[in-house]
C-alpha cells in the first residue's frame, strides 16, 4: 500500500503540479488510512464503503473538521488515481460527503499593533532591517508566507511599486506595494542583503544570517519572538498580516473581488470570510457609537 502512495504522490508531482505541502499533506493522510487497514488487517485499499466510513468514523473524534475535510480530498482524489489507473472497479469515495469545517474568524492585528510590530525591529543591525521589510511587505500585500521566501529579485518591480508574485498552482498574478513598503524593501536590498550575501548568491530576496533562502518557519520564529516581546496576547502567525491586510481594506471600503485578486483566491468564496470580520467591526462600532446601541 505503501508504493502506492507513494506512485500517487509522484503522479500528483510531476502531472498534476500540486504544491510540495499538499503532497505532504495527502501522504501523512494516506499513509494514516494504510496503518488503520493494517489493524484490521486489510492488505489492500478497500472498495467496500462500510470500511471507509468505518475509518472516517474513527479519525472523525481525533481529528479537526478542517484536518478530516482535507483527509477525505486526499483519500478522493486517490481513489480517482486508482480508478484511472485501472486498479480498483468501483470508487467508494463518490459516496461519501464531505464534511462541513466550522468557519472561524482569523485573528487580526490592530492598526496600533501593526505599528508597534512595524517599529520592533532593531533597523540599526541586517537581520532587523530585514524583519522590518518583511513585515512592511506582508502587510502592504497580504502575500501568503510561502510566496514571500519564494520571491526572486526578478520579480520585484519597485520603480513601479508592483511586484510579480508566483501563488498556489504556481499561478502568477501581479500585486500592488505601498510606498512606504518600497522603502523599506529597498533599504534592505541596499544595505542589509548584501552584507548577509557576502559569500552566497541566492536569486530570492530574503535571506537568512548565512545568506541562504530564508524558510517559512524562520518568518514564523521571528514573528513570535517579536509578539512575546510586545505582549500582543493574540495567537499571531505570518498568515495573521495577510488577514489583517484583507480585514482592512474591507473595513475602509476595498470591494470583496479586489481583495480576492490580491489576495490570489481563486475562488471569491475563500475570500467572504473577511465580511464576517467586516461585518463584526461594524457591530462593534454600531454598539460603541449609538445612544442605546
Amino acid at each position: 500500500m505503501d508504493d502506492l502512495i507513494s506512485d500517487f504522490i509522484h503522479y500528483l508531482d510531476v502531472e498534476r503540479g500540486l504544491a510540495a505541502t499538499t503532497q505532504t499533506s495527502y501522504r501523512q493522510d494516506l499513509r494514516e488510512f494504510a496503518g488503520w487497514l493494517a489493524e484490521q488487517p486489510l492488505t489492500q485499499f478497500p472498495e467496500d464503503l462500510a470500511v471507509i466510513q468505518a475509518f472516517l468514523s474513527d479519525q472523525n473524534g481525533l481529528k479537526a473538521a478542517s484536518s478530516m475535510s482535507r483527509m477525505i480530498s486526499a483519500m478522493r482524489r486517490f481513489y480517482r488515481y486508482l480508478i484511472q489507473e485501472a486498479l480498483i472497479d468501483f470508487d467508494p469515495m463518490t459516496l461519501v460527503d464531505s464534511p462541513k469545517p466550522a468557519q472561524h474568524l482569523p485573528a487580526t492585528l490592530s492598526n496600533t499593533e501593526i505599528d508597534r510590530l512595524m517599529a520592533a525591529p532593531d533597523v540599526t543591525k541586517p537581520l532587523g532591517l530585514r524583519d522590518r521589510a518583511i513585515f512592511e511587505l506582508m502587510y502592504a500585500t497580504g502575500l501568503r508566507v510561502s510566496e514571500v521566501v519564494n520571491l526572486r529579485l526578478d520579480q520585484m518591480h519597485l520603480t513601479l511599486n508592483l511586484l510579480q508574485v508566483t501563488g498556489k498552482g504556481d499561478k502568477e498574478r501581479i500585486v500592488p506595494i505601498s510606498p512606504q513598503a518600497v522603502d523599506w524593501v529597498q533599504q534592505y536590498l541596499g544595505s542589509a542583503r548584501p552584507q548577509l550575501t557576502r559569500k552566497t548568491a541566492p536569486v530570492t530576496v530574503f535571506v537568512n544570517f548565512h545568506g541562504r533562502q530564508l524558510t517559512r518557519q524562520g518568518i514564523w520564529k521571528n514573528l513570535k519572538a517579536y509578539i512575546d516581546a510586545l505582549g500582543i496576547q493574540k495567537n499571531v502567525t505570518p498568515h495573521t498580516l495577510r488577514h489583517s491586510f484583507a480585514t482592512h481594506l474591507l473595513e475602509n471600503g476595498a470591494d470583496l473581488r479586489v481583495v480576492q485578486e490580491l489576495l490570489g483566491h481563486s475562488d471569491i468564496s475563500t475570500t467572504q470570510i473577511y465580511t464576517h470580520l467586516s461585518n463584526k467591526k461594524i457591530v462593534a462600532v454600531y454598539h460603541e457609537t449609538h445612544p442605546r446601541g
